[in-house]
C-alpha cells in the first residue's frame, strides 16, 4: 500500500504562508504541517489551526533564522544579546561543531518552543526542523527525549534516496550537501527506531525544496515507492514578500499551485495513493 503524508513547513513564519498553507489544505492535498513557534505570525497560525482540526500538526524546531522563545540571557551561547539566533545554518553549524553552543541552551529553547505549542492547545502529531538541524549528532538525541517527555510519537527523517533526482534542476553543491543529509537521517532514523518513535518510510523534497512545483511533485508521486512516504513543501501566496522579508528565492505560489492541481488529483487515484498525517502513523 502507498501511504503519503504531505506536509507544509514553516506555518507561522508569514501570513502568506500561512494562507498558502491552508488553501492548500481546504483546496488541495496538504495533510500535515509544522509550527514555527518562532515564527511572526505564529499567532496567526494557531487561529487558523483552530479552524482546521483536521490539519496535522507538528512543531518545526528553528535554531537560525528568528527570535528565541527563551529568555537570551538564559541561552547565551545560542543567540545574540537581544535574543537573535544565528541568521542562516552555515553561521550556527560553524559554531556548533566548533564547541561555541552549549548543548543544554539548545535544550532549553527547543523545549520552551514545544511547550509554547502546547500551551496553544495544539495536539502534536510530530516534530521535524527548520533547516534540518534536528538530525544533527548531539541534537538528534536532544530532540528523542523532548518527544519522549512530551508523549510525541513521531519524528521527520529527511533521508531523501542518494540517487533520485526527479527532474530538479539542482546544483552540484545542493546534491553533495543533500547526500550529506540523508547520511545524517540514517543515523538519526536508527536512534529514533530505538526510542520507539514512528517515522515515514521515505522522504522527498530536499533537492527540489522552495520549487516543488507541479512537474516535479508528480514525478515524485509516479514513482512513489510502497510504505509511508512525505513529501515536504513550502506553498505560500506571494513569492516576492518572501524574497523581500528573507531573501530566498521560493516558489511557493507555484509549490500551492501544484498541491491543489486538478492533474496531481487524477495522479494520486491513479497511482492508488492514501493520503494520511503523521497522527494515522
Amino acid at each position: 500500500m502507498k501511504q503519503l503524508i504531505i506536509n507544509a513547513d514553516d506555518f507561522g513564519l508569514d501570513e502568506t504562508v500561512n494562507k498558502g498553507i491552508i488553501e492548500g489544505h481546504t483546496s488541495g492535498f496538504i495533510t500535515s504541517t509544522t509550527i514555527m513557534p518562532s515564527g511572526k505570525a505564529f499567532d496567526h497560525a494557531v487561529s487558523l489551526a483552530a479552524s482546521h482540526p483536521q490539519l496535522g500538526i507538528g512543531v518545526h524546531l528553528t535554531l537560525v533564522g528568528e527570535k528565541s522563545v527563551c529568555d537570551a540571557k538564559k541561552i547565551g551561547s545560542l543567540v545574540d544579546s537581544e535574543g537573535n539566533l544565528s541568521p542562516q545554518y552555515p553561521q550556527f553549524l560553524q559554531r556548533y561543531l566548533l564547541g561555541q553552543v552549549k548543548l543544554s541552551h539548545i535544550r532549553s529553547e527547543l523545549t520552551a518552543q514545544v511547550q509554547k505549542v502546547v500551551d496553544c492547545g495544539i495536539e502534536i502529531t510530530h516534530l521535524d526542523s527548520h533547516q534540518h538541524l534536528h538530525i544533527m549528532p548531539g541534537i538528534i538525541d536532544l530532540v528523542l527525549e523532548i518527544a519522549q517527555e512530551f508523549g510525541i510519537k513521531a519524528i521527520r527523517i529527511p533521508r531523501e534516496p542518494y540517487f533520485f533526482l526527479g527532474g530538479y534542476p539542482f546544483s552540484i553543491m545542493r546534491f553533495l550537501s543533500r547526500a550529506g543529509l540523508t547520511f545524517l537521517s540514517q543515523l538519526a532514523a536508527r536512534k529514533g527506531k530505538k526510542k520507539q518513535l514512528l517515522m515515514p518510510n521515505h522522504f522527498f523534497g530536499m533537492l527540489a525544496g522552495g520549487n516543488l512545483q507541479e512537474k516535479f511533485l508528480l514525478t515524485i508521486l509516479d514513482t512513489l515507492p510502497q510504505g509511508v512516504s512525505e513529501i515536504m513543501m513550502h506553498p505560500g501566496t506571494s513569492n516576492q514578500i518572501l524574497y523581500e522579508k528573507y531573501g530566498w528565492d521560493y516558489h511557493g505560489q507555484e509549490e500551492l499551485a501544484g498541491v491543489t492541481s486538478a492533474t496531481v488529483r487524477q495522479q494520486l487515484g491513479d497511482n492508488n495513493i492514501k493520503l494520511i498525517s503523521y497522527r494515522d502513523l
